[in-house]
């Protein structure tokens, strides 16, 4: 078990992991993640990269920046936005290892129940 799980945790810790994963539990936020984990991009390439509109995608580009996990760094009329903590991503790749791993599980399941409700 993971040390920081093995001991008691106070309340205003968990009330901070809540609040991380709510950042991280809408599905435009993720695929901004996903965009800028090829390295740092202005607004304008990222409503290209995502197709989100401008208002909505600074919207959550300051949700994101606030949450610490970008910076925004001004470059003359522009500004560039780069991932904090790259720790995310291996967040991210757990999460979806273990719904792929769970997904198997369940297709495998289903595949023998189809061969099993099969006629000779």
């Amino acid at each position: 078990m993971p040390k920081t799980l093995a001991k008691q945790v106070s309340p205003e810790v968990l009330v901070a992991v809540a609040e991380y994963f709510k950042v991280l539990s809408e599905v435009s936020r993720l695929q901004i993640l996903s965009n800028l984990r090829a390295g740092p991009m202005t607004v304008n390439d990222l409503v290209e990269a995502t197709g989100l509109g401008q208002a909505n995608l600074s919207k959550h580009l300051k949700v994101l920046t606030q949450a610490g996990l970008l910076s925004r760094t001004p470059s003359g009329v522009s500004a560039y936005y780069e991932i904090v903590d790259p720790l995310v991503f291996e967040l991210c790749e757990s999460v979806c290892d273990s719904i792929s791993d769970r997904l198997l599980q369940q297709a495998q399941k289903f595949n023998q129940f189809k061969s099993f409700s099969q006629p000779d």
